[in-house]
C-alpha cells in the first residue's frame, strides 16, 4: 500500500539538542524539562507528541463526521492532550495520555459516538493502541 504522506524530522543532541524537518518548516530547540532536572527553556518530545496527537485527533473528529448530517467544523472542537512520562520498572519509560475533547453543537451521546469513531480512525490512537494508556474525556457543549 502506498503512503498517503511521508515526512522526515531529524533529531540532533537528544533532549538537549534540536529537531529539524527535511523541508525546513519545523526547526526547534529541545530542552530537558525542569521537572526532570533540565533548564526547561525549550520544547521537549512530550510536548511535541501532545501537540501532534491533539491536532491529529481533532482532524479525526472532523473526518468521521464528514458523511453525517451532524458535521463538526474546526471551530466546534477543542482537543487538549496531556502526555505523562512514567518509569516502567525496567530502567525505561512509558507514556500516559489524557485527551479532553470538547465538541460544540451536539448532545453528549452524539459527542461520545463521534469521539469513539475518531479514536478508531486517528493514526496516533492506532499507533499507541495496546502500548500507551489513553484516557479520553468527552464534553458536549
Amino acid at each position: 500500500m502506498k503512503n498517503l504522506y511521508n515526512t522526515r524530522v531529524n533529531a540532533y543532541g537528544g533532549r538537549a539538542g534540536k529537531v529539524k524537518s527535511e523541508d525546513g518548516i519545523l526547526e526547534l530547540d529541545l530542552a530537558l524539562p525542569k521537572e526532570l532536572g533540565g533548564k526547561g527553556d525549550a520544547t521537549n518530545p512530550e510536548q511535541l507528541f501532545a501537540a501532534g496527537y491533539a491536532a491529529c485527533f481533532e482532524n479525526a473528529v472532523i473526518h468521521v463526521t464528514r458523511a453525517q448530517t451532524d458535521k463538526v467544523g474546526d471551530d466546534d472542537i477543542e482537543v487538549s492532550c496531556q502526555v505523562g512520562l512514567l518509569p516502567n520498572g525496567n530502567d525505561g519509560f512509558n507514556l500516559a495520555v489524557t485527551l479532553d475533547v470538547e465538541i460544540a453543537g451536539v448532545n453528549q451521546a452524539k459527542a461520545d459516538e463521534i469521539v469513539k469513531n475518531a479514536h478508531a480512525a486517528c493514526p496516533y490512537s492506532n499507533a499507541v493502541s495496546g502500548n500507551v494508556d489513553v484516557k479520553i474525556n468527552v464534553f458536549a457543549q
